[in-house]
């Protein structure tokens, strides 16, 4: 909104017209998430701690998490969804609709994470949302933003393989599955790894960074052209939310980073996955979300393997899961584990930028 108030004065001050640029607008979106998020995050802790928000230890945790952590309050996350709310509405085009349709999927996928968290913090006997209600609200949000973007006019619904430029399968209206699945599937991936200080902060301000440039690139006619990626009208707008995305990630890790002042706690983890998921199906960098997430991934196969080989013989494959859990078993300090799995993620981006290159 600020973008276009400032884009009618263009003519009589002419030092407006940078404005115009997706490029200087990202910077600014990013720039105005992180000095938010910085000011206002110690306004924010302290309301958290008045309104007694503590943290609820989950049920597969060590136990010494309950007596370290019990008394950081949680629900940090809608710091992020307000700076990240403010950033867009300010510096985003509101005549691009992939950009509120990004930010209505995170902000729906916030909303369903607030309320879960909500729920156990006021210690109801369902102990918060029961699994199946949250995964239904999840799929009912990400299929109405999918389904939406699959009706505008020129939307693909080809996939865009790494490494294999000629190679596009077409999923028609099985796509719109696969898509729910995405940003689902993304969401509740952070979820499951914000379980140490700053451990999905960091990953989550890389993944964002990385598809801040996927989006631009997506929807710049020449870079798409030369880099042989799907143009797509519009997806440079996301990157502005992208950015912010980031921005207000790396100021809300300036709180959460160990010794943690505030965990994000549903309400953020949840978001923060739905934003890279629907950002990803709008840019059509579906796929290569696996690669940059690489951690999320990690985090939830490690769930998977050992629920499904525990039930089949009562043994487990990992001390305890998700896995970062099973290097604290292993005697790894928090930091430790968090700085590596942010070096992992690091990587991970790097080998993503590389497939826009090899194929």
């Amino acid at each position: 909104m600020l973008y276009k108030l400032l884009f009618y004065f263009q003519d009589s001050l002419g030092g407006l017209n940078v404005f115009r640029y997706i490029t200087f607008r990202t910077v600014l979106a990013m720039l105005t998430t992180l000095a938010v998020s910085l000011l206002m995050g110690p306004w924010v802790i302290e309301k958290l701690r008045e309104l007694n928000i503590g943290d609820v230890t989950r049920k597969h945790t060590p136990q010494e998490h309950s007596k370290v952590k019990k008394a950081t309050p949680t629900m940090g996350g809608v710091l992020i969804l307000l700076c990240l709310t403010l950033a867009v509405v300010a510096w985003g085009n509101p005549e691009t609709h992939q950009v509120w349709v990004a930010l209505l999927v995170t902000l729906g996928f916030g909303a369903i994470g607030f309320v879960d968290d909500y729920m156990k913090i006021k210690k109801k006997p369902s102990g918060g949302m029961r699994g199946k209600v949250k995964l239904l609200l999840m799929i009912l949000v990400a299929g109405a933003g999918c389904a939406f973007l699959m009706a505008q006019p020129g939307f693909s619904t080809k996939l865009y393989l790494p490494f294999l430029k000629n190679v596009q399968p077409d999923l028609g209206l099985w796509y719109l599955p696969f898509a729910i699945f995405v940003v689902v599937g993304a969401g509740n991936a952070v979820n499951l790894t914000d379980g140490l200080d700053g451990l999905a902060s960091g990953p989550a301000i890389i993944s964002s960074l990385t598809y801040t440039f996927f989006c631009y690139a997506a929807g710049h006619s020449v870079i798409a052209e030369y880099l042989q990626i799907a143009y797509i009208p519009g997806a440079g707008e996301v990157a502005i939310f992208c950015a912010a995305l980031a921005g207000g990630t790396l100021g809300f890790l300036w709180f959460n980073t160990y010794p943690a002042q505030v965990f994000m706690g549903d309400v953020g983890s949840l978001a923060i996955g739905g934003a890279l998921g629907i950002a990803a199906i709008i840019c059509k960098f579906e796929i290569v979300l696996g690669v940059v997430g690489g951690v999320f991934v990690m985090e939830t196969l490690s769930v998977i393997i050992q629920v499904l080989y525990y039930k089949r013989t009562k043994r487990r494959i990992f001390l305890m899961a998700p896995i970062h859990h099973h290097f604290e078993k292993k005697g790894w300090e928090e930091p430790k584990i968090t700085v590596r799995f942010w070096i992992i993620s690091i990587i991970l981006a790097l080998i993503a930028f590389a497939t826009l290159k090899v194929r």
